[in-house]
């Protein structure tokens, strides 16, 4: 198995505007996702994130810290939420990525060993 990280990111207007029906089916699209990583692999965790407003950027330079109220990047899209999960293999992971709301922006990407570094 091999662990990645689904990222979703998406026009942070799109919840609030959408219908119930729309909203269903989001609900809709999250489950079919979850469903097949849960046949094909496993879930480690996921949630939906706050909106990017409530973001704050820690950014060294120059040898000091600037904390900023925001998020890093100006975009139309945010990066609304994640999933960490483990699946056999990347075609895994796209296939289940397709079961996610079209209007979103999915980005997969596998974790990394360093080595000589241990987590905590």
């Amino acid at each position: 198995m091999k662990r990645y990280v689904v990222l979703l990111a998406c026009d942070p207007g799109d919840w609030a505007s959408a219908s119930p029906a729309v909203q269903q089916e989001y609900f809709d699209a999250h489950q079919a996702f979850e469903r097949y990583v849960d046949a094909h692999g496993r879930r480690i965790s996921s949630a939906p994130l706050a909106g990017a407003d409530t973001a704050t950027t820690l950014r060294h330079a120059d040898g000091s810290l600037t904390v900023t109220d925001g998020p890093f990047v100006e975009s139309v899209e945010q990066v609304a939420g994640y999933y960490d999960v483990e699946l056999p293999d990347l075609d895994s992971a796209i296939a289940a990525g397709r079961l996610l709301p079209a209007s979103y922006a999915v980005e997969i990407r596998p974790t990394v060993t360093i080595e000589g570094y241990e987590p905590a």
